[in-house]
Parts: C-alpha cells; sequence; structure tokens
C-alpha cells in the first residue's frame, strides 16, 4: 500500500467496461481536480472477459494519480469494492460503478455533505434509468432483505458513496466473509445522510450483473446478515404441529362418537410426503447456514491481488 496519504480516494470496480475506462478517468479527473490536487483513482478490475486491464494499464502510465488493481479471478463486485478500499489512501473515500450511470459530476454534491460532519454519505437516485425487470427485482430483494435483516432498506441507493476513513477502517474490521456494503454500513454506525443525485442512462452496453449474480448475491447477504429465516422454520414447525396435534384430537373425537372412521393409504401417504418434504426443506436451510459458517471459519482471503500498477 502507498504511504502517501492523500485527500480524496475513488474506488471503481472494473468488469467488461473496456469502452468505458476512458471517459470514466476523465470525467472523474475533471470533477476532482476541481476540489483538490491531492487525490487518486484505484480501478480494480475483475478479471472480466475483455480488455479492461490493458484500457487501466495504458492510463495508468498515462496518469500517475490513476492507480489499477487486477485481481486473480473474478470474486465479484462487493470483493472488488473492497479490495479498492484496502488500497485507498485518502481521508475521504468514494465508491462508484464504472458503468457512469453513478455521474462523477455529482461527487461534489455527496463531499460537500459528508464536509458537514457526516462519516457515510449515500448517493440516492430518484429516477432509476434501470429497465423494468431490474427495478421490480431490485424492489423485491431489498423488500425481503428489509424483512428477514429486521432493517431499514432503501432501494435508491447502491455504490454512489462518500466515506470518511474511520468508516472505512471500521467496515475493514468486520471480518464477514460475504461483504455487502450497504448492510455493513448499518452496522458500524457513523453519522449517516443521503443526497439526491440524478441517475443517468447507461453510456454503453448492457449490465454485466445478470440476475443469477444478483439472486446470489441476495441469498448471501440474507445468509450473512440474517437468522431469521431459521427462526421462522421453528415458528412454522410449532405451527405444523399445533396443527396435527389439533387434527388427531379431531380424530379421536370423530371416532368415539360417530361413525366416521379415518382410514386409508392416500390420506397417510400425502402426510408422510408433505413432513418429509417440510423436514428436507428445514434440514437444507440449516445446511446453508452450516455452509457459510465452514467458509468463515477457514478464514480464506476475500480476495486475491494478481497485479497492482502505480
Amino acid at each position: 500500500m502507498n504511504n502517501e496519504v492523500v485527500e480524496i480516494s475513488i474506488v471503481s470496480p472494473v468488469y467488461r467496461a473496456e469502452s468505458l475506462v476512458d471517459k470514466l478517468i476523465e470525467r472523474i479527473t475533471n470533477s476532482v481536480s476541481k476540489l483538490t490536487d491531492s487525490y487518486e483513482i484505484i480501478l480494480v478490475e475483475d478479471c472480466g472477459p475483455d480488455n479492461s486491464w490493458k484500457k487501466i494499464q495504458e492510463n495508468c502510465a498515462k496518469y500517475t494519480t490513476v492507480k489499477g488493481i487486477k485481481l486473480s479471478r473474478n470474486y465479484g463486485q462487493q470483493h472488488a469494492i473492497q479490495a479498492g478500499l484496502d488500497a485507498s489512501t485518502g481521508k475521504y473515500i468514494i465508491t462508484m460503478d464504472c458503468d457512469l450511470q453513478d455521474q462523477p459530476e455529482e461527487i461534489e454534491k455527496l463531499l460537500a455533505k459528508s464536509k458537514e460532519g457526516y462519516e457515510i454519505v449515500v448517493a440516492s437516485r430518484k429516477n432509476r434509468q434501470d429497465d423494468f425487470f431490474k427495478k421490480t427485482f431490485s424492489r423485491m430483494f431489498y423488500s425481503t432483505l428489509g424483512y428477514l435483516t429486521e432493517t431499514k432498506q432503501d432501494r435508491t441507493v447502491a455504490n454512489f458513496v462518500v466515506y470518511h476513513r474511520k468508516a472505512v477502517n471500521a467496515m475493514a474490521s468486520l471480518k464477514d466473509h460475504n461483504r455487502y456494503y450497504p448492510m455493513l454500513q448499518q452496522m458500524v454506525g457513523f453519522n449517516y445522510a443521503k443526497v439526491a443525485i440524478e441517475h443517468a442512462e447507461r453510456e454503453d452496453g448492457k449490465s454485466s450483473y445478470s440476475y443469477k449474480k444478483r439472486l446470489k448475491l441476495a441469498i448471501d447477504t440474507i445468509l450473512t446478515f440474517s437468522d431469521k429465516p431459521l427462526r421462522l422454520t421453528v415458528k412454522f414447525g410449532v405451527f405444523l404441529s399445533f396443527l396435527s396435534i389439533c387434527a388427531a384430537m379431531a380424530m379421536v373425537v370423530l371416532y368415539v362418537f360417530s361413525d366416521v372412521k379415518a382410514d386409508g393409504w392416500a390420506s397417510l401417504a400425502l402426510l408422510v410426503s408433505f413432513f418429509s418434504g417440510i423436514i428436507i426443506s428445514v434440514l437444507g436451510m440449516v445446511g446453508l447456514y452450516v455452509g457459510r459458517t465452514f467458509e468463515s471459519v477457514k478464514h480464506r482471503p476475500t480476495y486475491i491481488v494478481q497485479e497492482k500498477l502505480n
């Protein structure tokens, strides 16, 4: 890590953004250079299939303020952000996506709010320029995450954030194997503020964040930050037991006081199948949590750096 401390660090994970790197650096430079001469731009290439790293190399040779980090394989956006935060030296650290939907020109507004005494300032995208399915999935994800983690989630907030160094150090001290920074922000506390910004359309191509990746992120986040699914299965098990007791009492009453006889293999087979499915589901959920615990206790690094520039 560079020991030279700068005023502002801008961290952006890069994946399949070969056509955007030059414009991203140009717009960040034009915006931040108006605020201070002491800044660094850290681009973390998450081992994508295109020539994004070559573009980062070219810009690192051209600008001393640009630093490049290439990960050894694809670790995912949140771990790429972590790599950039770990390498940053700034008093204020800004994270943003590389697709330019988070506009670098809004940095000044976020930074001004941070200097009012807020350690975490997030950008709130009031008019998201995303397609219908992405918006719908986002709404479902944040509603489910908020319910299961018993926290308040804001779907207008993503990765465009200004952190004070104190907040970054606090989040680094949390050793969760699966990182999800909107949740980590809530866990560390500090003074928190939101600033409304304009959300732009994607400059080029389509998002590389597929629905499969988003679903995996959702499952990992829920399992990492909440045990409520386990508590819900316990309540469901108690409820089923209560229904079973009620049904047994009803059968006894019918047997004693009426001519109705409870028999038949079909009903028995249905009951066995139903409860077997419940048992397997509960065991599967417990297995997921055990698997996450197993991953955590191995203390493997959450990312590995293949190469650094500048």
